[in-house]
C-alpha cells in the first residue's frame, strides 16, 4: 500500500482502537468482546474504499471517518457471527482465536449484535449533523440487512451440502460478499456529492470488485497459507459448499480474477478525476495474501 493509504489506514486504526476506551460499567464485558473483534487485525478495505472514493471530489477525508469506520464495525460483526457454531464454526480470525473462542457463544452474539447497533448509532448521530449524509448512510444500512448482507448469507447458509448454480452463486456473494463493498464505494460517492454518472460507474466498479475478492477469497481458502491468511483453509470443502474455484477450478478463477481487475481498472480511468490511489488498492487486492 502507498503512503497516502497507510496514512488512511493509521487514522482508522486510531479511531476505532480508542472508540469503545472510556466505556465502564457492570456490562464492560460487552465492550471489551467488541474491541477485540474490532482491533485483533484486519485489512479495512470497505473504510479504505469509502475514503478512498470520497478522496476523488473533496479533500477533508477526515470529516467522515466516524461513517467509514461505521461500516467496518457492521463488517467486523458480520464476521463474529459467521464464526459461531451455528455458522461456520472457526477457531481463528485473523489469526486468533474467534470471539466465542475468547469470550463465550452468548457474549459473541452480544458482541456482534453490539457493534450493529453501535454502527447505527454513529450513522444516526453523524447525519443529525449533517443532514446531506442520510442517503449514504441509508444506503449502507439497506446494503447490511436481508435486503443485501444478510440475504447472501442465507443463501449460503442453505446452499450448504447442495451443488448450486452459477446464477445462485453469483447472487450469494454478490449480497454476502458484494454488498459491503458496494456500499463502501457509493456511500463516499454519495458523501461527496459525486455527479450521477460517476455513481453509475462506481456502482458497476463496486459490484466487479465485490466479485473479485470473493473469488480471490475462494483461491485463498485452497491456496492460501494458515499463518498468513489468519483463519483456517479448506474451510469452504469441509462445509460442502459450492465455490467459484469449485464451479471454474483455481486456473479459470485467476484467469478471471485478473479480467475483472482490469475491468476495474478502466471504469477507474474513465472517471475525469486522479483515481491512481483506488487503482493501486484495486490492484493489490487482486495480490492480497489474506
Amino acid at each position: 500500500m502507498n503512503s497516502s493509504i497507510m496514512d488512511m489506514k493509521k487514522e482508522i486504526e486510531e479511531y476505532l482502537s480508542g472508540y469503545f476506551k472510556e466505556k465502564s460499567g457492570y456490562d464492560q464485558i460487552i465492550y471489551e468482546a467488541m474491541s477485540y473483534s474490532l482491533n485483533i487485525g484486519g485489512k479495512r478495505i470497505r473504510p479504505l474504499l469509502m475514503l478512498l472514493t470520497y478522496s476523488l471530489y473533496k479533500k477533508n477525508y477526515r470529516d467522515i471517518i466516524p461513517i467509514a469506520a461505521a461500516l467496518e464495525m457492521i463488517h467486523t460483526y458480520s464476521l463474529i457471527h459467521d464464526d459461531l457454531p451455528a455458522m461456520d464454526n472457526d477457531d481463528l480470525r485473523r489469526g486468533n482465536p474467534t470471539n466465542h473462542k475468547v469470550y463465550g457463544e452468548a457474549m459473541a452474539i452480544l458482541a456482534g449484535d453490539g457493534l450493529l447497533s453501535q454502527a447505527m448509532n454513529i450513522m444516526f448521530e453523524y447525519a443529525e449533523k449533517n443532514p446531506s449524509s442520510i442517503k449514504a448512510c441509508s444506503y449502507i444500512s439497506h446494503m447490511a440487512s436481508c435486503d443485501g448482507m444478510i440475504g447472501g448469507q442465507v443463501v449460503d447458509i442453505i446452499s450448504e451440502g447442495k451443488s448450486i448454480s452459477e446464477q445462485q452463486l453469483k447472487y450469494m456473494h454478490s449480497k454476502k460478499t458484494g454488498a459491503l463493498i458496494k456500499a463502501a464505494v457509493l456511500s463516499g460517492a454519495y458523501l461527496a456529492d459525486a455527479p450521477e454518472e460517476d455513481i453509475s460507474k462506481l456502482k458497476s466498479y463496486g459490484e466487479k470488485l465485490g466479485l473479485t475478492f470473493q473469488i480471490i477469497d475462494d483461491i485463498l481458502d485452497v491456496e492460501g497459507d494458515t499463518k498468513i491468511l489468519g483463519k483456517k483453509t479448506n474451510s469452504d470443502a469441509q462445509n460442502n459448499k459450492t465455490t467459484f474455484v469449485k464451479l471454474y477450478g483455481i486456473a479459470e478463477c485467476k484467469s478471471i480474477s485478473l479480467r475483472l481487475t482490469k475491468e476495474c481498472e478502466d471504469i477507474l480511468c474513465s472517471i475525469n478525476k486522479d483515481t491512481v490511489t483506488l487503482i493501486n488498492l484495486t490492484k493489490t487486492l487482486l495480490n492480497r495474501k489474506n
